[in-house]
């Protein structure tokens, strides 16, 4: 993933003159052949209304070809929605977990700023005196959440009730454990967890539905339920126009 904000000047320039010829095209193609003719001279210097007038055929081929130009503009400028959806999507999900923010992370967050854990579960039994905190969890039911299909190393959607997102650093002290009446995370450190611009999203296989179960930290606090989900394709559009 990249950062493809960076690309929509050129897309809008190539847009622009597409749309610059298809448009009076598809209307009248004889405009745009009349003003084509006037670059077009006979070797004496002189030039012929005869050179620039189209036939049926001709007519029809270059509504034709202005069509297909126009379908091309707009595929461009689906194209670079779509890009930018997902690094959106991605962005908004790691921030939404607690990440901070970060240059070099932020111009591919879809890789650098969030993703699926690669050694930890959650399993294991807390041993410190003292834990921390877990602040958020994502109940996965019904749909996967579409931000997910484009993160590295994506939690299987059958083999996940709750996400835990946890900075990058933490993640091997989270533990899990399930209970008749509850489910408890706790980060099993002393120390608070520092702020990261990187977040790992531990996936949690429940042995139960979750139910009317709460899932609570230290303390028995409650934690806070979140649902970060891609942007809409005419938020992303409207940030296009605006450049926002």
């Amino acid at each position: 993933m990249r950062n493809y904000w960076a690309l929509l000047p050129a897309i809008a320039i190539c847009v622009g003159l597409l749309l610059l010829y298809a448009v009076p095209t598809l209307v009248n193609p004889q405009w745009t052949s009349s003003v084509l003719g006037l670059f077009k001279q006979l070797p004496g210097g002189e030039q012929t209304e005869e050179s620039t007038v189209l036939g049926p055929r001709q007519i029809q081929a270059r509504r034709l070809l202005a069509g297909v130009l126009a379908l091309g503009a707009l595929a461009l400028v689906g194209f670079n929605i779509s890009l930018n959806r997902e690094a959106n999507g991605c962005y908004l999900a790691a921030k939404a977990w607690g990440a901070a923010d970060d240059r070099k992370k932020d111009a591919d967050p879809c890789v650098d700023k969030i993703f699926g854990a690669f050694i930890s579960d959650g399993s294991g039994v807390a041993n410190e005196k003292v834990q921390q905190p877990v602040t958020s969890y994502q109940l996965v039911k019904d749909k996967r959440p579409k931000y997910l299909k484009w993160v590295q190393n994506p939690p299987k959607y059958d083999e996940v009730n709750l996400l835990i997102g946890v900075g990058f650093n933490c993640t091997i002290d989270l533990k899990v454990k399930e209970e008749t009446d509850k489910i408890t995370a706790v980060i099993d450190n002393p120390e608070p967890c520092p702020p990261d611009e990187q977040i790992e999203l531990v996936s949690i296989k429940l042995k139960q539905p979750l139910g009317d179960r709460k899932v609570v930290t230290v303390d028995d606090k409650e934690i806070n339920r979140i649902n970060p989900e891609m942007p809409s394709w005419g938020k992303v559009l409207k940030e296009l126009a605006t450049g926002g």
